[in-house]
C-alpha cells in the first residue's frame, strides 16, 4: 500500500496528533477517537473502502479475543478479593510481620500485591485508612508512608499482569505473560525501591507542611469500605490466592524447558494458560473467601459482574488499539516506519519507552499511552525474531514510558491529591515527580538486561 517511509511517518504522525485532538481538546471518548482515527489513517494510506472495515473488524477480534477474556476474569478476581476484606487481612498481615521500622518496606510490598488484583483507584481507597493510622501513630507525615505504598502500586498497575495495560500490551507485542510478569518484577522493584523507598523522606521535604487530614478524611476513607465483613480472611490465604494464578503461568511459562514427558509438559503448558490460571483462582476465591465464609451466591455474582464495568472499558479502548495495528499492519505503514528508525539506528526498546513517554504526557491516561505505543511499536517490529526476553523487556519499557510524569490530565493525579491533602503544587513534587522516577529506573533496567541477555 504505502510505499513512501516518509509518507507512512507522516500519516502515522498525523494519526497520533488526530487522536491526542480528539481525547484532549474534543473530550472524545478513547475508544471513540481510536477508531476514528482508525478509519483516518486507512483512508490516507489509500487503503480501498471495503478492505477498512475488514481491517478494523479482524484487529478488534484477534486482540479481544484474549484480553477481554484476561481482563474479565482478573476483574472478578479482585472483586472477591475486596468484598471478603482480604486485601485489608493483606495489608495488616504485612505491617504485623515488618514492624515499625519495616513499614515503610510493607507498604510498597503491600501496594504491589494489592494493584496485582485490583485497579489503582480501589487500591488506593483501600489503603487510605491504614496510611492515616499509621502517620497518627508514628507521629510521621502521611507522605512517609504513602508514597512506598504509590510507588508499589503505580508499578504493578503498568509493570505486572494479571492487571489490564500489561496484558494488553503483551498480546498486542506477542509476548508471553509469565515472561512478561518476571521481567516486570525485575524491572519494576529496583524502580519501587528508589522511587518509593529513597524518594519518602524527600518527598516529605519537598511537600512541606502537609496535614494528616486532607479534603479527605481518614473517617471518609473509612466509609467507602463499609461493604468489608467485620472478621475478613487470613493475609495468608489472601496471598495465596492472589499468587496461585501467577504461579501457574510462570509454570507454563517454563513448561517446554521442564525435564518431564512432552504429555506432562502440554498439562502444565495448559494449566498454566492464563485462562486457565485466572479461573481456577476465581474458583478458589469464589469458594474459599465467598460460600465457605457464609456469603450468598447472589452477592457474590452481583460484585463480580459490576467488577466488568470499569474492566469493559479497558478491554474496548484494548479492541481499538487493535484494530489501529491492524490497519498500520494492511497498509503496510509499520513496515515503512520501521525502515525509518532501522536506519537512524534507534534501539526499538527506546522508541518503546520514548512512545510512551510522549503519549502519556500529551493525554494522561497510562493505559490509553500503553495501547497506543504497542500498537505503532508492534507495526514496527518483527516479533517473530525477537526472544521472548526481549519482548517481555519491550513491555516493560512501554510500563516505564506509561508511568512518567503523572500530572493535571491524569485520573490518578487528582486522586492522590484529594486522598492525601496535597496542593496542586505538593501533588507535582510528590506523586509527579515520584512517578517519573519510577518509570526512568525501570526503563533503565530494562535497557541492562536486555543488553546483557
Amino acid at each position: 500500500m504505502v510505499e513512501n517511509a516518509n509518507l507512512a511517518l507522516l500519516i502515522v504522525i498525523g494519526g497520533v496528533a488526530a487522536l491526542l485532538a480528539l481525547i484532549i481538546v474534543a473530550r472524545v471518548q478513547a475508544f471513540i477517537a481510536l477508531l476514528i482515527v482508525c478509519i483516518g489513517v486507512a483512508l490516507a494510506a489509500g487503503m480501498p473502502l471495503d478492505a477498512i472495515m475488514d481491517s478494523i473488524r479482524n484487529g478488534m477480534g484477534g486482540t479481544l479475543g484474549f484480553v477481554a477474556v484476561v481482563v474479565g476474569l482478573g476483574a472478578m478476581l479482585g472483586a472477591i478479593l475486596e468484598m471478603s476484606g482480604g486485601i485489608r487481612s493483606l495489608s495488616h498481615m504485612a505491617l504485623a510481620g515488618a514492624g515499625p521500622k519495616g513499614a515503610q518496606w510493607a507498604l510498597a510490598t503491600v501496594g504491589i500485591a494489592v494493584s496485582i488484583p485490583v485497579f489503582f483507584d480501589v487500591a488506593l481507597i483501600i489503603l487510605a485508612p491504614m496510611l492515616y493510622g499509621l502517620a497518627r501513630d508514628s507521629k510521621k507525615p502521611v507522605l512517609w508512608f504513602a508514597i512506598p505504598a504509590l510507588a508499589g502500586m503505580a508499578m504493578a498497575h503498568t509493570f505486572l499482569p494479571p492487571t489490564p495495560g500489561p496484558i494488553a500490551v503483551a498480546d498486542l507485542l506477542g509476548a508471553n505473560l509469565g515472561w512478561v510478569f518476571l521481567t516486570g518484577l525485575i524491572t519494576g522493584i529496583p524502580a519501587v525501591i528508589v522511587g518509593g523507598l529513597i524518594f519518602a523522606p524527600h518527598a516529605v521535604r519537598l511537600a512541606g507542611n502537609v496535614l494528616d487530614s486532607g479534603p479527605v478524611s481518614p473517617q471518609e476513607a473509612l466509609d467507602a469500605q463499609t461493604d468489608a465483613p467485620d472478621i475478613a480472611p487470613s493475609g495468608r490465604l489472601v496471598l495465596a490466592v492472589i499468587l496461585a494464578p501467577l504461579a501457574l503461568i510462570v509454570a507454563g511459562a517454563f513448561a517446554p524447558y521442564i525435564p518431564v514427558g512432552a504429555d506432562t509438559q502440554a498439562a502444565i503448558a495448559f494449566i498454566g494458560h492464563p485462562f486457565t490460571a485466572l479461573i481456577i483462582a476465581c474458583a478458589i476465591a469464589y469458594f474459599t473467601l465467598g460460600i465457605s465464609r457464609n456469603a450468598s451466591r447472589d452477592d457474590l455474582n452481583r460484585v463480580m459482574t459490576k467488577a466488568l464495568e470499569p474492566a469493559g472499558v479497558v478491554v474496548l479502548i484494548t479492541g481499538a488499539g487493535g484494530a489501529f495495528k491492524q490497519v498500520l499492519v494492511d497498509t503496510e505503514i509499520g513496515e515503512r516506519i520501521a525502515e525509518v528508525f532501522a536506519a537512524a539506528d534507534i534501539a526499538p526498546i527506546a522508541l518503546a519507552f520514548g512512545i510512551a513517554a510522549i503519549l502519556r504526557v500529551a493525554q494522561g491516561s497510562a493505559t490509553v499511552a500503553m495501547i497506543t505505543s504497542a500498537t505503532l511499536v508492534s507495526a514496527m517490529i518483527n516479533s517473530s525474531t525477537m526472544s521472548s526476553i526481549d519482548l517481555a523487556l519491550m513491555v516493560s519499557a512501554i510500563a516505564s514510558g506509561a508511568l512518567v510524569c503523572s500530572h493535571v490530565n491524569d485520573s490518578g493525579f487528582w486522586l492522590v491529591s484529594r486522598y492525601l491533602g496535597l496542593t496542586e503544587t505538593q501533588t507535582l513534587k510528590t506523586w509527579t515527580t515520584m512517578t517519573t522516577i519510577v518509570g526512568l529506573v525501570g526503563f533503565l533496567i530494562a535497557c541492562l538486561v536486555s543488553f546483557l541477555v
